[in-house]
């Protein structure tokens, strides 16, 4: 394959930075670290160009916290500086990578994302019999640093380059040499692109009818469950001898007749319901709103406007009929 060459200098491009600050303090522009940043732009962004340059960025700071969503996960966010950097270094490596994955990985892509992976299954629900799903174990904790340069090798050219990405890559481990911070940009590109090798093993070595992957969550399709348990032994196979990664073994071999659950949504034929965990996330989120008005937190065009935020975790669904039982079995409190 033809490897692409990308300098410092376009990284460190001050029209790319200041582009990159303008993505990274979206929406964040009253936080301490960011006000600082942008307070002296033009100083901020030519001490990180030059970081760029000298090979001494990125910082590697990260601040945990950790959130539920529903499941309790912790969350590494890098330093503003880092972040600009993040958006700098893919805003000319991302089209690289994007142009090198399967149209079906959905996860982190522009005109994808959860709603296109659904529609690949609805797809693919009506035209093959049977289906596997499965996700990687601790996944983002699993990533090889090792491999993972490896394959970022193939895809460009350059020392320098490489070995910002290579310090990208290290700036963070828990174990040496393994894992991926959770909540940075980078992480988010690395990660989806580390399986794209299973997915051309899917599509291209093994035989399957269809594929669909979001990040970590696989679904594919086979024409008989034998072939399903086949392919799926050889995912397994091919996940750890090469990714040093695990397959769970709550893996699901099902006929597509009875549908499947994904993305947040609970794919049928012919309709697209909640997820348990999305209609969880709905009735939790009206009602920690609802408790904060009758606390005199919010006032009600707040609440409303609240209303509507959550609402939207029900759209795309065909679920007007679950809402309206909820509300009966789960009344509004009294505001």
């Amino acid at each position: 394959m033809k490897r692409v060459r990308i300098d410092l200098d376009r990284i460190a491009d001050l029209h790319n930075l200041a582009r990159a600050a303008y993505l990274a303090g979206r929406g964040k522009r009253h936080r301490p670290e960011v006000m600082a940043f942008f307070t002296d732009l033009d100083q901020s962004l030519a001490r990180l160009a030059a970081g760029i340059r000298n090979g001494t960025r990125p910082l590697g700071i990260y601040h945990p916290f950790t959130v539920r969503d529903p499941k309790r996960r912790l969350i590494h966010a890098a330093c503003f500086e880092d972040r600009v950097l993040h958006h700098a270094v893919f805003a000319q490596a991302g089209p690289v990578l994007e142009r090198a994955m399967v149209d079906s990985s959905c996860a982190c892509r522009v005109g994808k994302g959860p709603l296109a992976a659904v529609e690949y299954a609805r797809s693919a629900l009506h035209r093959y019999p049977w289906y596997v799903k499965t996700d990687i174990r601790a996944y983002f904790a699993s990533i090889d640093h090792e491999r993972l340069l490896a394959l970022l090798r193939r895809r460009f050219k350059g020392a320098p380059f490489l070995a910002l990405l290579q310090r990208i890559v290290e700036s963070y481990g828990k174990v040496p040499g393994r894992g991926l911070p959770i909540g940075s940009l980078s992480s988010q590109h690395f990660a989806n692109y580390y399986l794209d090798a299973l997915d051309r093993l899917l599509l291209q070595g093994l035989g399957a009818r269809a594929h669909v992957r979001y990040m970590d969550d696989l679904l594919w399709w086979c024409d008989d469950s034998a072939q399903a348990r086949a392919t799926l032994a050889q995912v397994k196979a091919f996940a750890k001898e090469s990714l040093m990664l695990e397959v769970k073994e709550t893996a699901q071999i099902n006929r597509s007749r009875k549908g499947v659950t994904f993305c947040g949504y609970r794919i049928l034929s012919g309709t697209l319901r909640l997820s348990r965990r999305r209609q969880r996330s709905y009735q939790d989120r009206r009602r920690q709103w609802e408790h904060r008005f009758l606390a005199g937190d919010i006032s009600a065009r707040e609440l409303q406007q609240a209303y509507d935020a959550v609402h939207t975790i029900t759209l795309h669904a065909d679920s007007r009929g679950w809402r309206s039982k909820n509300l009966a079995r789960f009344p509004a409190l009294d505001v």
